[in-house]
């Protein structure tokens, strides 16, 4: 879930409500940071920033999607993410929603669907994401491998997780994700080797890790791990 000063750097606005609408973000996000990914968590986020909205904002669109995609509920947050088909996205809201559409759907085992989605946008995808952070850019290879995994293209799935991207700092969490990703990959592919060595990658990243921003960090990674061994992502 992005920080408050994230989100406020993301959807400044000048309108007198702003500010209740930033108040009550924290308040969500107070309830992250005790608890973590929870579907009282998608339900609260859903209930303030999406459902009783007629125009929610996209961002939030977005983030309740992946909110629900973190506890596995991947119908749900493609429901959600079906609400911004028909809505002219652009820039860093479009991105943010091709990449998350695309990971949902590869997550659902939609193959079929992943790669026509991911023949419409990829030429925005790419080319947008030379405008955003190495982490974003991770975000997209994950979304790409992924789709290749649904259609059972294991090898190229793990290729394009070698796409150049460096540790940023001894706590990376998205280097966990690209991890993670792999060993999930080679899960679904059933391939027992593999499994093994990403499965020792992944936990010599974890104990690389000096400290956690929550205190159900560890764990929560902990059973990503696990699950992923298992081809849960």
């Amino acid at each position: 879930m992005i920080s408050p000063v994230e989100r406020k750097k993301m959807t400044f606005s000048i309108r007198p409500s702003h500010n209740a609408e930033i108040k009550k973000y924290e308040e969500v996000y107070l309830t992250y940071a005790n608890t973590g990914y929870t579907k009282d968590l998608c339900e609260q986020y859903a209930n303030v920033f999406v459902d009783n909205n007629k125009k929610p904002n996209a961002i939030d669109v977005v983030q309740l999607a992946v909110l629900y995609e973190r506890i596995l509920d991947y119908k749900t947050a493609a429901f959600y993410l079906d609400s911004l088909e028909e809505r002219k996205l652009g820039g860093i809201e479009k991105f943010d929603y091709c990449v998350e559409a695309l990971k949902v759907k590869s997550l659902m085992g939609k193959w079929r669907d992943a790669e026509d989605f991911r023949t419409e946008n990829i030429n925005f995808m790419q080319k947008h994401s030379e405008k955003v952070s190495i982490q974003r850019q991770a975000d997209l290879y994950i979304a790409l491998a992924l789709a290749d995994c649904a259609a059972k293209h294991y090898d190229q799935a793990l290729k394009l997780l070698k796409f150049g991207y460096k540790p940023q700092g001894k706590n990376d969490f998205k280097l966990m994700e690209i991890f993670l990703t792999a060993l999930y990959i080679f899960a679904k592919a059933e391939d027992e080797e593999g499994i093994e060595g990403a499965l020792e990658n992944a936990r010599c990243c974890l104990n690389l890790f000096s400290k956690f921003e929550f205190s159900w960090g560890r764990e929560y990674w902990e059973k990503r791990i696990e699950d992923a061994a298992k081809g849960v992502f």
